[in-house]
């Protein structure tokens, strides 16, 4: 069983640092002043790993853009769950339940790829 939260985070790191080659500006639309600073260094998922889990992201986008920016949001510009509700004039429950079934997308698209990602092994 994977861990999607995990799989998220290393991706959201690789996918905000400059050498991924993936255009993420670097302050999120709606957010700017929300954004913490990050001055230490995170662990980060491959390359292979990161396109394929981008390629599951482009999916998502397609489909559901609303998803894609909240999980956006919170692993590549790490804002909070209590932001994005806030900002979204939602409660954080709702927030959170939205989240989850974003990163079920995710999981099911790289279930349904049959990848095992680097990070896993």
């Amino acid at each position: 069983m994977r861990d999607i939260q995990k799989v998220l985070e290393l991706w959201g790191t690789w996918a905000a640092s400059d050498s991924c080659g993936i255009d993420y500006s670097p302050i999120a639309a709606g957010f700017k002043g929300l954004l913490p600073q990050t001055s230490k260094t995170r662990p980060m998922c491959s390359d292979g790993d990161g396109l394929t889990i981008e390629g599951c992201m482009t999916r998502l986008k397609q489909k559901r853009p609303y998803d894609y920016d909240l999980l956006v949001f919170h692993y590549v510009y790490k804002v909070s769950k209590r932001k994005i509700a806030k900002n979204r004039k939602k409660s954080e429950k709702q927030i959170r339940i939205e989240m989850m079934m974003a990163e079920g997308f995710i999981d099911g698209c790289l279930s349904m790829l049959n990848i095992n990602l680097e990070m896993e092994v």
